[in-house]
């Protein structure tokens, strides 16, 4: 198994990961909220660009970017743009995803980008991300449901195929046994096909065992929040901590 290591940070080793989104609106809320995202001391932060009001102003996300990046460093920095068909903020073109994405990348500000798996041109926004040293976070998200194991298997292997450096999946559940459904996915995409970490949740309160588990079923890293959760069913980080080393040391 390939372990990501940025700095000190090596994911898939060991404890699971804590990511903590920034999920500020505009430049204030961000910088208001870095200190208490600092003080969390999370293994990753994700800034969620996507919730910025300017984020149709490439240069204002690249200031912003220049700020966080100093502020929080050494701590790994994750960019995410979430499309709003997986779920996120704004509606944006895809020529000017791509273009973000490929400017941000050649900031070389960052750790690790998100690139979803299903946009445009995923090939190229990886090789280029990859000439910048800068890993890859390939995502998907289904907010409408779970599809079955196999589908979930066949997505991650699919993103481990583009190039994804750590492929990630979130879907949503509609009873008890969905939960079950990315929990059998998951430990079988770690253990028979996986050869580099892998993230997978099942979202809201139903799925919240899904987000402490990790260490048992195979996924690398969880998702905690600090001002709010940037997804349904993320928990406070510091109390994430302490029921992960809780698990591990059981």
């Amino acid at each position: 198994m390939k372990i990501i290591s940025i700095r000190d940070i090596h994911i898939g080793e060991g404890l699971p990961k804590i990511i903590v989104p920034l999920i500020g609106k505009n430049k204030e809320a961000l910088f208001k909220e870095l200190q208490l995202v600092k003080d969390a001391s999370p293994d990753v932060v994700e800034w969620r660009v996507d919730l910025l009001q300017e984020v149709e102003s490439l240069e204002s996300v690249k200031d912003t970017l220049s700020y966080i990046r100093g502020y929080l460093y050494p701590t790994p920095l994750l960019f995410t743009f979430r499309s709003h068909k997986e779920g996120g903020n704004k509606v944006i073109e895809p020529d000017y995803y791509k273009q973000l994405l490929r400017e941000v990348i050649q900031t070389k500000e960052i750790d690790l980008i998100d690139i979803e798996l299903f946009s445009e041109e995923v090939e190229e926004l990886v090789s280029l991300a990859k000439d910048n040293h800068i890993s890859v976070v390939m995502s998907n998200h289904d907010f409408n449901g779970t599809p079955s194991k196999e589908v979930i298997i066949e997505r991650l292997t699919a993103m481990q195929r583009l190039g994804a450096d750590i492929p990630k999946i979130a879907v949503m559940p509609n009873s008890p046994a969905d939960v079950i459904t990315l929990l059998d996915a998951t430990y079988t995409m770690y253990s028979t096909y996986a050869d580099r970490p892998i993230i997978t949740m099942s979202m809201a309160k139903s799925g919240i065992i899904s987000r402490l588990s990790g260490e048992i079923f195979g996924s690398a890293a969880t998702f905690g929040s600090v001002v709010s959760a940037s997804a349904p069913g993320q928990i406070e980080a510091k109390e994430l901590k302490k029921v992960l080393g809780l698990l591990h040391n059981a």
